[in-house]
């Protein structure tokens, strides 16, 4: 098996070529759809939209800044717009339950001008029902009913007066009321000394008299409440007549600009009806009580004619779009809102307020899944207005029961809308999970890729997403170089030479970075060299923590070698991240073999500092050893690997060949070369497979080297697997180029081997046996040379005890 020779350098970064571009500066480019490489994404919305069945809501799934409510809103405002545009909503007052306010529809824009119709009709019935009553048929007519009662009235007053004569009896009106005064013969009334001195006979004779005229005057007057109870009944028909002439006509009108709306039709007959019923609160004389719902006074009165719209759709093209952006319970559902009046709390239908779905229903309601889990019962108020199809505004204290007061009871609104909810993968599949409801409403994932294939079609459409994003948010355009260092820059940020990131908001944060070094620089356009002071300065602004660790490693503090060779120790590759920064930094890892029973001991999980993966790496290489070495034997090795001076958590696999690496040192007896570091993890059967941030590694080890000295010995293992993964920093690949700085690609662990200790590993003939000096031929004679020890230190040991027959203790 040949040595690996180093990669070219060609292949340490696939750069973008500025010469295949032919425009001078992105302000030449067409515009076209931030939406890039999510064919996906664009299919699953598609079919939602265009699903009218119950439960085809959409997740869209992926990590955040990916552009998912950017897409998402470009596609829904697409579809919006060839959809017809909703209705109105509007709540009115419920004249026979002022508590359950009415919802009515009307089509989209005639919700303000039934509005304003309603308003000029109070405010016309407000002139025209007094000038009514003001009328002088109007004062005639009561002038009449009240003259006839008067009438009435004294008739019969005259009438027992005329009977109390012949009775000799006066009918006298006093301040106390009527009273009977007996009379002489002459006609005079009898004072009481002169009554007194009448006869006894006479005496009673009068007062007999006196008391059936008494019955019959207490008869008369009980006729005068019944006669001001018709007169004022024949008094409130005639105001219904004055009203209902009125208002009659106001009304007509307004229904013949509302014949095609039934609903609106019966309301206006209502309307009609309690204003006839309750003229006298359009009088200016009227004295109204405090009304229970509004504020007090005629005007506050008034308030039950006016019409709340909820759901404006005016001059809308196409079904709404909607993003709400704090949807707690009030701003999904909407509110009654109230208002502090003589020390209480009222409300009525006219402080109804809209929610969020209100205002999307007939089109696309959008919402971040995280925040609407965060607000309390928002999430079930969501899935329960979707299950009923209906909006049922109420408040939250009365929806858990925690009051008994009346409250208002909205009508509910039919509800028609898609929602859209956005969110990470991980919380997609704890709701799948968790909640048995929401695969059953959220029907429809919509799956948002990270990268996209880096092909000639990428390179040609990219510079016009960059020129749309930076024409959009009012940046430099760029020049060719700027574009592809910016192209590049996307490569790196996917990991891969052949994809580049769909991660919008990296790309607009670049742009926006670059244009301000660009106009500091007092640049027109955004070059390569701003781009490049851009990567540059992210890296410096969060670099404290890594030029420490590479300043403890340069002091010798943290003990890394970078030359010479030794045994049973070799460099492994780790990536730190912070927040947004990762780097890589070399570790020492360090092996020792003795006689024992096969295991591999790994110092990290006998610790609990080392996590699941890192166990399993470390345990499928005494698989390797037994499987390829000792076959036909136990495997009678203990090793013991470790990471020197760490004191922290160690996971992942990627540094199982470093470590079997270093367990085949210290059986073979032969140096690693420790200019080298070595990534990568390993299987059964000795093959290398690829890693995670390969990129950050080989630059972790270049940096580390390059602060001592670069020799031209030194550099990086890695998995060939991961070749197409490089996209190195131009310094690493021009070290490369100027043979100062080497990376070395394996596919099997004889490679790395091999290539570690200048030795070759050694392929096994016909028979099986490996080359002589070659390192697996090493390996194992020395496992070899262990197991008979093993079995020598058995024997020894079982003849110092010696051996007991059946039936004999041979304890002491």
């Amino acid at each position: 098996m040949a040595e690996p020779k180093p990669l070219d350098p060609t292949v340490l970064c696939r750069s973008c070529d500025p010469q295949q571009f032919e425009f001078r500066t992105t302000a030449e480019l067409a515009e076209v759809d931030l939406v890039i490489g999510q064919p996906r994404v664009q299919d699953s919305l598609k079919f939602a939209m265009g699903m009218e069945d119950e439960g085809y809501n959409v997740f869209a799934l992926g990590s955040s800044g990916v552009g998912k409510l950017s897409t998402v809103r470009q596609l829904a405002v697409e579809d919006a717009t060839r959809r017809p545009v909703p209705a109105d909503w509007c709540y009115v007052n419920n004249f026979s339950d002022p508590a359950k306010p009415r919802a009515l529809r009307v089509p989209a824009g005639r919700a303000r001008v039934f509005q304003r119709d309603m308003e000029q009709l109070v405010e016309e019935l407000g002139s025209a029902i007094p000038a009514g009553f003001e009328g002088e048929h109007y004062q005639s007519r009561v002038h009449e009913l009240e003259e006839e009662l008067k009438e009435r009235q004294s008739s019969a007053i005259e009438g027992l007066r005329e009977r109390a004569k012949p009775r000799r009896f006066a009918l006298l009106e006093t301040p106390g009321g009527f009273a009977f005064a007996p009379l002489d013969d002459r006609g005079e009334v009898l004072s009481p000394e002169r009554f007194s001195k009448l006869p006894r006979a006479e005496q009673e004779q009068l007062e007999a008299a006196a008391k059936e005229l008494q019955q019959e005057l207490q008869k008369s007057l009980r006729q005068f409440p019944v006669w001001h109870k018709e007169m004022h009944a024949r008094v409130k028909e005639l105001n219904r007549e004055i009203a209902s002439f009125a208002v009659n006509h106001l009304i007509e009108a307004l229904e013949s600009s509302y014949h095609d709306l039934p609903h609106v039709l019966a309301y206006l007959g209502n309307v009609q009806q309690n204003i006839v019923e309750h003229v006298d609160q359009f009088l200016p004389r009227a004295e109204l009580p405090i009304p229970m719902l509004g504020d007090g006074g005629r005007a506050g009165a008034l308030e039950r004619f006016k019409v709340n719209v909820i759901v404006d759709n005016a001059g809308e093209v196409g079904a709404p779009v909607v993003y709400e952006d704090l949807p707690n319970y009030s701003n999904l559902i909407g509110r009654a809102e109230s208002r502090a009046h003589m020390g209480t709390l009222v409300s009525d239908f006219t402080l109804i307020k809209p929610g969020a779905l209100h205002r999307a229903s007939g089109g696309y309601l959008i919402l971040e899944a995280r925040k609407v889990l965060q607000q309390p019962f928002a999430w079930e108020a969501l899935k329960r207005s979707l299950r009923s199809r209906e909006i049922r505004i109420e408040s939250l204290e009365r929806s858990l029961s925690l009051v008994s007061t009346v409250s208002l009871e909205p009508e509910p609104i039919p509800l028609d809308l898609k929602v859209i909810l956005l969110g990470d993968r991980l919380l997609y599949y704890l709701l799948c999970e968790l909640d048995p409801e929401f695969i059953e409403l959220f029907k429809v994932a919509a799956d948002f890729e990270e990268t996209m294939d880096r092909d000639r079609e990428a390179h040609l459409r990219y510079p016009k997403v960059i020129a749309t994003m930076a024409r959009h948010e009012g940046l430099r355009a760029l020049d060719p170089g700027g574009v592809a260092r910016v192209i590049d820059q996307l490569a790196r940020l996917a990991g891969d030479a052949e994809k580049l990131s769909t991660h919008l908001r990296s790309l607009s944060d670049l742009l926006h970075e670059a244009d301000y070094w660009a106009g500091l620089e007092g640049r027109d356009v955004i070059t390569r060299a701003d781009v490049d002071r851009t990567v540059d300065q992210r890296i410096y602004r969060s670099d404290s923590i890594r030029a420490r660790m590479y300043e403890q490693i340069r002091r010798g503090t943290v003990m890394i070698d970078t030359a010479g060779a030794v045994v049973g120790q070799v460099n492994g590759l780790s990536v730190i991240q912070l927040g947004e920064f990762s780097f890589g930094r070399p570790s020492r890892i360090t092996a020792t073999t003795r006689i024992g029973e096969g295991e591999v001991l790994d110092i990290e999980r006998e610790t609990e500092l080392g996590g699941a993966l890192h166990s399993k790496g470390v345990l499928i290489l005494s698989s390797f050893l037994a499987a390829r070495y000792t076959r036909d034997a136990p495997l009678s090795m203990t090793a013991s690997l470790v990471f020197e001076q760490s004191y922290a958590m160690v996971e992942g696999d990627s540094a199982s060949l470093a470590e079997l690496c270093a367990i085949l040192s210290s059986l073979s007896g032969l140096p690693i070369d420790q200019s080298l570091a070595v990534t990568g993890s390993v299987n059964q059967h000795g093959a290398v497979q690829p890693i995670g941030g390969v990129n950050e590694k080989v630059e972790g080890f270049f940096n580390v080297c390059a602060q001592r000295e670069l020799t031209g010995t030194q550099g990086v293992v890695i998995p060939s697997a991961n070749v197409k993964h490089l996209m190195l920093r131009d310094e690493v690949v021009e070290a490369a180029r100027a043979g100062r700085f080497r990376v070395f690609a394996v596919a099997r662990v004889d490679e790395a081997i091999a290539l570690l200790t200048a030795t070759p590993a050694g392929a096994p003939d016909e028979s099986g046996t490996f080359p002589a000096d070659s390192v697996n031929a090493r390996v194992e004679q020395c496992l070899r040379e262990f197991g008979i020890a093993r079995s020598r230190f058995a024997a020894r040991g079982a003849n110092a005890t010696g051996s007991a027959e059946p039936g004999e203790d041979r304890r002491e």
